[in-house]
């Protein structure tokens, strides 16, 4: 059965004045887990089109600060956020402000082929890449979210964040569109200890002839 690209969250969305209906996926996940807290510095990786960002900079407030990146141009204003056209593994460390990250936040998902295992591979790939950014910017104590596609080797990445946070959570929130198999990794409290594999990040495997 076919999705509705226009279902209740679509029209709350446009109502609400977000970008897109995935800023609800951060709502719950922000209403069941506290991650981000007013006066926060907040950097949205894959923020575009900034629906998440929109969202993050009404709870920070005004005292908070919102940084968004992506490889595709993101059109929200605020005066508590900034926004950069780039690629988010490749980044300019003035984007930080000389300040670490309370919150680390990423929707991204890697372009699909439509060959699940495939999509999956490349989904982890993300998410460890997100994890080294997380080693190197992201304050001890600090909170994490990420998207992944589940199923593969998806739990490589859940054993990752387990390690390197005082607490994990997953979560499919209401948002997510029917048959998705996406899914919502939270670390909470990045343990000083820190530690990404040294071997990096896996090539993910091509997609079969």
């Amino acid at each position: 059965m076919a999705f509705n690209r226009k279902d209740r969250f679509f029209h709350k969305a446009k109502a609400d004045g977000y970008k897109a209906r995935s800023a609800y996926k951060l709502e719950e996940i922000q209403k069941k887990y506290k991650i981000i807290s007013r006066g926060d510095f907040v950097v949205d990786l894959g923020a575009s089109p900034g629906s998440w960002s929109q969202y993050a900079i009404r709870v920070v407030g005004e005292k908070g600060r919102v940084v968004g990146l992506d490889l595709k141009p993101i059109t929200v204003k605020a005066p508590n956020a900034q926004f950069y056209q780039m690629d988010v593994f490749n980044l300019d460390p003035a984007i930080f402000e000389g300040r670490e990250v309370d919150v680390l936040i990423s929707d991204m998902a890697p372009n699909t082929t439509g060959v699940r295992s495939v999509d999956q591979a490349r989904s982890e790939a993300l998410c460890l890449e997100v994890l080294t950014v997380a080693q190197k910017h992201l304050k001890v104590g600090g909170h994490i979210v990420m998207k992944l596609f589940e199923g593969g080797e998806a739990e490589e990445v859940v054993k990752e964040i387990k390690k390197n946070f005082k607490n994990f959570k997953r979560l499919k929130p209401e948002a997510v569109r029917k048959g998705s198999f996406e899914t919502f990794l939270i670390g909470i409290g990045k343990k000083a200890s820190f530690v990404v594999p040294q071997e990096g990040v896996k090539e993910p495997p091509k997609e079969s002839e």
